[in-house]
């Protein structure tokens, strides 16, 4: 008879849908922005930046799982203080997710999930193209934030043939004023429509004619887990839709 599964609070919602789909039973605990699975049913436990401490406490979770870009230290903190065993992730690179989601899914009691070696496969050889367009990436409007150095998001761009105008920045996600982007000479804007949600009214005007506008899905650039696996058909399609000849 095997072993239960460990009860388990997500407050990343990549990796609540990692650990959903892989540890059936596991989750018990999930914040209000984890929607992947759909149908997901656990106790909800507030943001990533602003959780429920004493709900989760409440749940008497054997591990909590956590990333040190998406939540707060002291949340995390006040989490370990109330003797719960918390492991934080770091993602900045596709690489290195694809090791975090092992650890994570190894601290759920769970061996190596077919997806996750679909995953692998889908990245180890992307669409190379011809031509590699210059581009800036929004994450938030109002202010005005790009992907800088850094960034998972800006890695698997750059697999797939993008160069991130903003890569060697000083900051991660640098706020840069509208004036500067539409005066960048770029060949293209990446929209993703997470964090913030870029829609063909809401986004694209901002620029000038001349550049090129893709609208992506943001769970396929940002979430790091089974959407990996399709992430380069469905990002690839949506530049090759939008972006000069040759990507």
């Amino acid at each position: 008879m095997s072993a239960a599964p460990p009860r388990v609070v997500s407050l990343v919602p990549s990796l609540t849908e990692a650990v959903a789909v892989t540890v059936p039973g596991a989750l018990v605990g999930a914040t209000d922005w984890c929607s992947h699975p759909a149908g997901l049913d656990v106790t909800r436990v507030g943001g990533t930046k602003n959780p429920d401490v004493p709900r989760i406490l409440a749940l008497a979770p054997d591990l909590v799982i956590a990333n040190e870009e998406e939540n707060r230290a002291p949340d995390l903190a006040a989490l370990r203080a109330a003797g719960l065993p918390v492991l934080v992730t770091e993602v900045r690179d596709l690489d290195q997710a694809f090791r975090e989601l092992t650890r994570v899914l190894a601290a759920c009691g769970a061996r190596r999930p077919r997806w996750l070696e679909e995953a692998e496969a889908a990245w180890w050889d992307p669409h190379r193209p011809d031509i590699r367009p210059r581009a800036a990436i929004p994450i938030w409007r109002r202010p005005w934030m790009v992907l800088g150095r850094a960034t998972f998001a800006g890695d698997l761009l750059a697999r797939m043939g993008v160069d991130n105008a903003y890569a060697g920045h000083a900051e991660r996600y640098p706020r840069v004023p509208l004036e500067e982007l539409r005066a960048a000479d770029l060949d293209l804007v990446v929209l993703p429509d997470e964090p913030y949600r870029f829609t063909r009214d809401d986004g694209p005007e901002a620029f000038p004619a001349r550049t090129a506008v893709a609208l992506v899905s943001g769970r396929h650039l940002t979430w790091y887990g089974p959407s990996l696996a399709e992430a380069p058909a469905v990002l690839g399609a949506a530049l090759r839709a939008a972006a000069p000849p040759g990507l």
